[in-house]
Formats: structure tokens, sequence, C-alpha cells
């Protein structure tokens, strides 16, 4: 080998050492930035955000009111066993700051409530359900209360809600179509003097900023008031489709404003309220839900909260409270459906009351047992449900090694505390329930059996 051929061959190998090393060196720097955001991905939660993502929460309820007002979860209503469902609960586990060692009960408490607030349901509240009994079954002349008189007109009035999350599905269909067929089944069936009315809002524009102001000023009686005719109320459903953002309180000015001509001493005036979001225009619904009463018209007020959250769902029930309405959570098609029939039950007897006044009372306390059946099963059904999902939290969080063995069994046994509460609380509400129904059908016996014999006297 010649001497030019070697020095060659030596700076050569020189050359190669050097570039694999600063290959090297790059990889372990790329591997390095690589892991850490790998790192930063898996849990980007600061420690100050898991304390007060803990520290914050309303705790675990103690008794049945407090299980009845408690607020919906994060993954209320939803089926565990969906492949989903997991990869978001070992998210939001993730954001909650690891048990100590040895932890104490207070600790095991406030880690337990920390799940809750994930898992907890959306339980049915007894006092609605009271409330609908006094609309349904107190619907006489001789009522107490001044709107469940049956008077010489009876007006009718649905609000809306077209904005544009009314566009997300129920079993393939838009929330939007649902309402809008189980509206136009409702009022098809109404008494022929009835006059009914249809107003929509936020049906135009789009939910952008710039759009705001034309869509929170969409709101329009769309039909009435007059007597339901069937082709006439198809051009006004299809007039609108769900689109804007969400003016509840002009909604409840424009339809109190509407209704001023039909004072209450001569008509009993009726608002149903469809929504499923909260006010997103500036207004305070539930403020203004405080006049309604104080005017000349004193309508009945139902609120439905068509699959709402938990903020809506707050809002929506302040206005059915301060106007002395009803509220009701409803998540399908068949559930508004029911939520309509109830009042078509009471106009059906709008003017027959006097004939079949006692035999109507006798199928009114079916309801009610009806009625209670009904939402008894509702309550076991989200409480069997809660309950699966808090163990599945807890099992999961186990596996994940986010919690230890030893962990597992302290929060289970507060698993179990809860499925208790909960199981005694739906025994009490029944046995309540119970009474109260009891206690209506017999007021309104002795009211009627009071105007019968009036009656023969005279």
């Amino acid at each position: 080998m010649s001497k030019r051929l070697l020095i060659f061959i030596v700076i050569a190998l020189l050359v190669l050492a050097g570039c694999y090393e600063k290959s090297k060196n790059t990889t372990s720097e790329d591997e390095k930035v690589i892991t850490e955001k790998n790192v930063s991905e898996k849990d980007d939660t600061s420690d100050a955000e898991k304390e007060e993502s803990i520290d914050d929460l309303p705790g675990v309820p103690s008794t049945t009111e407090g299980v009845v007002n408690q607020t919906p979860g994060l993954f209320a209503g939803m089926y565990v066993e969906e492949d989903p469902w997991t990869a978001k609960m070992l998210k939001e586990m993730k954001k909650a700051p690891a048990l100590p060692d040895n932890p104490s009960d207070e600790e095991y408490d406030q880690y337990f409530a920390y799940i809750y607030s994930l898992a907890s349901e959306d339980f049915p509240d007894p006092q609605e359900l009271i409330k609908k009994w006094e609309y349904a079954i107190s619907g006489t002349p001789d009522a107490t209360d001044d709107r469940f008189q049956f008077k010489d007109n009876y007006n009718i009035e649905i609000i809306l809600d077209s904005s544009g999350s009314m566009n997300n599905t129920v079993n393939g269909r838009t929330q939007m179509d649902l309402a809008k067929e189980t509206i136009n089944n409702f009022l098809a069936s109404v008494p022929e003097k009835a006059s009914v009315s249809l107003r929509v809002y936020g049906h135009k524009g789009s939910g952008s900023d710039s759009d705001k102001k034309l869509s929170c000023s969409s709101i329009e009686q769309v039909y009435g008031f007059d007597t339901y005719k069937r082709d006439k109320f198809d051009q006004a459903l299809n007039h609108f489709k769900p689109s804007g953002w969400t003016p509840i309180e002009g909604a409840l000015k424009a339809s109190k404003e509407a209704f001023s001509k039909y004072n209450a001493k001569n008509n009993t005036n009726l608002i149903y309220l469809v929504s499923d979001g909260i006010e997103t225009c500036d207004g305070n619904p539930a403020e203004f839900a405080k006049t309604l009463q104080d005017s000349e018209i004193i309508p009945i007020v139902n609120v439905i909260g068509f699959n709402v959250n938990g903020e809506a769902q707050k809002q929506l029930k302040a206005v059915a409270a301060n106007s002395d309405g009803v509220y009701t959570t409803v998540t399908s098609a068949e559930q508004l459906e029911n939520e309509f029939n109830r009042t078509q039950e009471v106009l059906e007897s709008w003017n027959q009351w006097k004939e079949d006044a006692l035999y109507d009372l006798d199928g009114k306390s079916t309801d009610v047992f009806f009625d209670i059946r009904d939402f008894s099963i509702n309550y076991d059904q989200k409480a069997r449900a809660q309950d699966n999902r808090v163990w599945k939290i807890i099992q999961i969080s186990t596996l994940e090694n986010l919690i230890t063995n030893e962990e597992e069994k302290e929060l289970t046994k507060r698993r179990k505390d809860i499925e208790q509460l909960v199981d005694e609380s739906l025994s009490e509400i029944e046995s309540d329930l119970k009474n109260t129904g009891d206690k209506k059908i017999e007021e309104i016996a002795k009211e009627i059996n009071e105007k019968y014999d009036s009656n023969v006297k005279e």
C-alpha cells in the first residue's frame, strides 16, 4: 500500500468518526426534546391547577335534598363501557393531585368528592312533579290558585329555541326536527277553540360574533294567536332553521307583550319555553321571569330543558322558579312529547269538567300512581348508572396505578355509602310523593263534592 493511500484512509476514518459523534449528540438532544414534549403532553396541568380543581368541589351529598339538587357531573348520562369514555375519564383523573402516603380520612373524602363530581347524575326533582300535579289535577273552577281555574278562553304560546345547537342530533335526528314534530302533534290535539301561538328565537344569522346582534334580535311569532290549522302551521314550521344565538330574556319579553291582551280574569294563559342552552345574548331571563306572575296575564309557565348541561339547567330552573312555573329536563322526543301530553289531558277536560269531574278524578288518581312509578324507575336507573360510573372510575384508576389497592378499598367504602344514601333517598321521596298525591286527590274530591252539593241546593 502506498504512503499516499494510507494517509487518505486515515483522514477518511477521522471524518467519519466526527460525523458519527455529531450525529450521536444531535440524536441525543432530539430525543431529549421529544421526551420532554411527551411528558408535557401527558399532563400539562400545573400543581396549582390540580389543587384548585379538587379544593373547589361542592362535596358529596349527605341528605336526600343534596342528592336531588346535586350538579350533574361531566360524565352524567354517559355509558361507561364506551372506549372514548375511558380515555376522557383518565384525562380528568390525572388532573387531580395524587393521594399522599397514608392519607387521612379528610384527604380520602376530598379525593372521592372529585371522583363523584365527574360521575354524579342529574336526578329528577320531586318538587317539579308535585307542581305538575297542581296543574293537571287542580284544573277546576274552584281551584285555590287562580291560574288553574278553567276560564272562558285558553291561550297557549310555545317559545322554541332555534339557536345553532338545536342542530345537535338525538338517535340520528336533529333536536329541532324532533321538537317541531312533537309540537305539531301536540297542537293538533288541542280543543278547536283554543288559541295557539309559536314563537322562535335565534333563527337568523349564525353563531359567530359578527352575527350576534342580528341573531339576538331575531325573535319572531311565526304563528298565531289563532286556532290551530294544520297547513298554515306546517308553513310556519318550515319558515325557520336553527342557526344563531340564544336570547331567552328577549323571547320572554315578546311573549309577555303578546299576551297582554289576554288578562287572567277571562283567560287561562299557558307558556311553554323549550330550550337546549343558556342565555347567550347578555340577558337575564331568570330575573325577568319574576315579572310574569306580577302581570295581569298570570301565565302557567312550563320550562323544558332539552339535553341541557348543568349550567343551562341551573338557569332554566331559575326561570321556572321565579315565574312560579314548572321545570323539566328531557333527553328524547318521547319525554318531550310526554310533557306536552300532560297539558293535553287538561285541555281535553276544559269544557267537560262538570259532567266528568268525579270520573276524571279517578283517572287522575291513576295518573298519580303511574307518575310516581315512572319517577321511581327513572330515579333508580340514574342511581344504578351513577354507581356504575363511580365504580368504573375507581377500578380503572387502580389499573392505571393512579391509586393503590389500599386506596381503592377506602374509596370503595365511600362509594357504597353514597349508593346507600341514594337508595334511601328514593324510598323517602316515594313515600313523600304518595302522601302528597293522596292529599291532592282528597282535596280536589272535597272541592268537587262541595260544588255538587251547592248545585243540588240551587
